[in-house]
């Protein structure tokens, strides 16, 4: 194991447990009712709630704007990854991506269940919706996706290319986390819960699978001109 490798694995270790650690935090807040998280959440849902009077343009916007934390905007944008994958007879590096995107839907759905937490009551928001909000799903799947996105991408980039990848998918995670407290179907806590296990839940598969930079399942390194 060389250098690279090793410490991809130990900062994605340190992610995997950050993460985790957070959701377990966050979710030991909401099962208890915490009182300042509880307080905290409520007062950014109001300060942030596009309105139940909102008009017709803003809430296609914000649909639109929620919509790559969608299980099937996730499955679309992977598709011509898989293909090009496949083309390069990378089955380890494609099952991994597979396992991360496909799996965090049920995962998360088995949190919402674990925690139990009703959505934000705003009529033309969370009252919308029978199911739960801790973690938000949308988060944790755009959180998944860009995941994928940047450790794919990683062994290819340098260190410019790098740091626009870095800023470019924390941009996409945070707008699509507004988008959920702009239209009233989740609280903070629920956008940061999900972006925390979506981060988390990756990096976990792709140790699993070595496909971390330097790992097996890994793309090369691109080649110094």
């Amino acid at each position: 194991m060389d250098v690279l490798q090793r410490g991809s694995r130990r900062t994605a270790g340190t992610g995997v447990g950050a993460g985790l650690g957070v959701v377990l935090a966050l979710g030991a807040g909401v099962l208890v009712g915490w009182a300042p998280q509880v307080r905290l959440d409520e007062a950014v849902s109001r300060a942030l709630y596009a309105g139940d009077d909102r008009s017709a343009f803003t809430g296609v916007l914000l649909e639109v704007l929620t919509t790559p934390g969608a299980t099937w905007f996730r499955v679309v944008a992977s598709l011509p990854v898989l293909f090009w994958l496949g083309t390069r007879r990378a089955w380890r590096t494609a099952a991994w991506v597979v396992t991360a995107n496909v799996l965090v839907g049920p995962l998360t759905a088995l949190l919402k269940e674990t925690f139990g937490r009703v959505r934000p009551a705003f009529e033309n928001g969370g009252a919308t919706y029978d199911s739960l909000s801790f973690p938000s799903g949308h988060s944790s799947g755009i959180a998944t996706l860009v995941t994928i996105a940047l450790v794919l991408a990683w062994p290819r980039l340098m260190g410019r290319q790098r740091r626009l990848a870095l800023a470019a998918g924390a941009a996409l995670v945070v707008l699509v986390g507004l988008t959920r407290m702009w239209l009233g179907v989740h609280f903070l806590s629920d956008v940061l819960g999900g972006w925390a296990f979506g981060a988390a839940w990756t990096l976990l598969v792709a140790l699993a699978f070595d496909a971390l930079p330097g790992g097996r399942g890994a793309l090369p390194r691109r080649e110094q001109p």
